[in-house]
């Protein structure tokens, strides 16, 4: 029997690994015993440098560079184990009335269209058993004021994550998403955000956003051969936000 989440001699793919929720689970793959690829679109930080890793620039806008970094990984390493899809866009803080085109279309092709292409090229290259993890939001299992932009391009990422779990379920191959809530990162605190914080951290149960390590968990679950029957499942990471409000904040309303 193998120690609980090992990934030893697994091979993985994580786009969108060089910071946030990627580096944290980038760092605890590589404790896992993973071979493991980075692929983003920007430079690795010194600090992941360290890191016993490969990586590859890609950009999931552009569907050549998805099949080449698959290629380039089977080619290295001879199969695909695990596909990590964290590579995300979070762009515009509007109404459905005030929102822009270009909203939709950025987060569209980042976050929905990203991850449906990046698990067209991976999968050929992937042997029975492997995993595929998309990174979703809690924002993609309700509505979100001000966030539809995002919002709709979530709820994207759960439909393909659903359909592609009927599709490759013959070949063993498993498909599940991770929904957390605003996450403890640099972007969570981007310009026109501050709203949805301060929301989230009263009406979540447990008061906080989620911490990067937290998803990292989840995801590390998924990768592993512990979770080899779940399949097709959305997995929230948000503290309970998704089923209700905190009793502060319905306290607060109530009165």
């Amino acid at each position: 029997m193998n120690a609980p989440f090992e990934l030893k001699d697994k091979v993985v793919v994580i786009i969108g690994g060089i910071s946030g929720i990627g580096e944290a689970i980038a760092r605890r793959f590589v404790l896992a015993g993973a071979k493991l690829v980075i692929a983003g679109i920007n430079a690795l930080d010194q600090d992941l440098q360290s890191l016993d890793a490969l990586y590859i620039h890609a950009d999931v806008t552009d569907e050549l560079s998805l099949s080449e970094l698959m290629a380039i990984t089977f080619e290295r390493f001879g199969k695909i184990d695990v596909l990590v899809n964290c590579a995300g866009s979070t762009n515009g803080y509007s109404t459905i009335m005030e929102s822009k085109k270009d909203e939709y279309e950025a987060n569209f092709s980042v976050n929905a269209l990203g991850t449906a292409l990046s698990m067209k090229h991976a999968v050929p290259y992937m042997p029975r058993g492997s995993s595929i993890i998309n990174i979703a939001s809690v924002s993609g299992t309700q509505g979100v004021p001000y966030l539809g932009a995002l919002a709709s391009s979530k709820w994207a990422v759960l439909g393909i994550t659903q359909t592609a779990a009927l599709e490759l379920g013959s070949k063993q191959i498993r498909v599940n998403a991770v929904c957390p809530t605003s996450v403890d990162t640099p972007r969570a605190y981007a310009k026109g955000g501050e709203p949805q914080l301060r929301m989230e951290r009263r009406s979540i149960p447990m008061g906080r956003i989620a911490q990067p390590e937290e998803v990292a968990a989840v995801v590390h679950f998924l990768a592993s051969e512990d979770s080899s029957f779940v399949n097709g499942q959305s997995i929230g990471v948000d503290g309970g936000f998704s089923v209700g409000m905190s009793i502060e904040a319905y306290n607060q309303l109530a009165q």
